[in-house]
């Protein structure tokens, strides 16, 4: 009795740890993503500014205007490359990055810099500001803060909350308001940012929120048909709006209703389409800062078709080729991220990381 109870207790701890690292990557392909968010964050040129300006005031470099976020090119990328940090912190807790990169994320995480944050994005004229991916990341940074065990992230978490309340507001006062979505493959695309949104009021426990975004995404989508993905990529898209609803649609409903709808969505898509159903994009110049999105699609390709495997019921025949098509995005979307070109290297490891701790699903 005592040697089944052992064993028993063992498998228990086994399964807790489990559980528990079964998100982190291998630790070479963290020390890479690591280096290029730790090389960025607090890089302040080049850099994309992007908001009205009110007055001669408003003419001021990136760190005075927003001391949180400044760094990586533009104000999203600086967002989620503090994401890609807290992620694999998080997932990787023993990693040899993690002491840099703690150190990196309590400079930017202060009262006063949110302070500075929160009166800049409520001035004048910037009520659209970042709307929807720029702030969606921002509330997808929170969730993992808060998700996050971690003295300093709890700190941290608190800290971030007037911006993350601020996210919220302007998400639930845009989404009543919006007649139709927005079916782009850049930056205000709503079926991926509303996929972040949503996992967010779920880890936060936004009640209002989770409602608003179900029904919204139900309203905008549910009815959709005969999506035909021979009209993707766009040449310069970093999402796919086909599969980014798909991936959106599959957190909304049951196995069963989403394996019905997703049949009439992509017809095409069937057991027997093959190998080459789905094949990656190419980049024609890795210095050309719009070409090169589409290193990132194959990314974001390969996590949404990871995604849309997921909430399919076991067995569906689809599953198999969603799989091979995702490993074929996904073993192109990693090859191409890399430090060799800023246009590139400042962001896609953050798209490396969600696909390969799988946060979204």
């Amino acid at each position: 009795m005592r040697l089944c109870a052992l064993i028993f207790a063992v498998l228990i701890l086994s399964t807790s740890v489990c559980a528990e690292t079964n998100h982190a990557i291998e630790e070479a392909a963290a020390e890479r993503f690591a280096a290029l968010a730790l090389d960025c964050i607090h890089r302040e040129y080049p850099n994309k500014i992007s908001h009205v300006m009110s007055s001669d005031a408003d003419a001021q470099t990136p760190r005075a205007l927003t001391p949180v976020f400044y760094g990586c090119f533009d104000w999203h990328s600086a967002v989620h490359g503090h994401w890609l940090l807290v992620r694999l912190c998080r997932t990787n807790p023993k990693a040899a990055f993690v002491t840099n990169a703690m150190d990196a994320l309590d400079q930017s995480f202060s009262a006063e810099h949110v302070t500075t944050e929160l009166a800049y994005m409520n001035g004048n004229g910037r009520g659209t500001f970042e709307r929807p991916y720029g702030l969606a990341w921002l509330l997808q940074l929170s969730a993992e803060l808060r998700e996050w065990d971690d003295p300093k992230a709890q700190r941290w978490a608190t800290i971030l909350e007037p911006l993350e309340t601020e996210a919220a507001n302007r998400f639930k006062r845009w989404l009543p308001k919006l007649s139709h979505p927005v079916r782009t493959g850049e930056h205000s695309q709503t079926a991926f940012a509303l996929g972040l949104v949503l996992d967010w009021a779920k880890i936060s426990g936004d009640t209002e929120m989770t409602r608003l975004v179900t029904q919204r995404v139900k309203e905008f989508y549910f009815k959709d048909r005969g999506a035909n993905l021979a009209f993707e990529p766009d040449g310069q898209a970093f999402l796919s709006p086909i599969l980014a609803e798909a991936d959106l649609m599959r957190r909304v409903l049951k196995p069963d209703e989403f394996a019905n709808w997703l049949h009439q969505f992509i017809p095409e898509l069937q057991p027997n389409a093959g190998k080459r159903w789905l094949e990656p994009a190419v980049v024609s110049d890795k210095t050309d800062g719009h070409l090169v999105h589409l290193d990132g699609l194959n990314l974001s390709r390969a996590w949404m078709l990871e995604g849309i495997a997921s909430g399919l019921p076991a067995g569906d025949g689809r599953i198999s080729v969603l799989q091979l098509a995702a490993k074929a995005h996904r073993e192109a979307g990693i090859k191409a991220v890399s430090d060799a070109h800023y246009e590139g290297g400042h962001w896609l490891g953050s798209f490396a990381v969600y696909l390969t701790t799988k946060r979204g699903i």
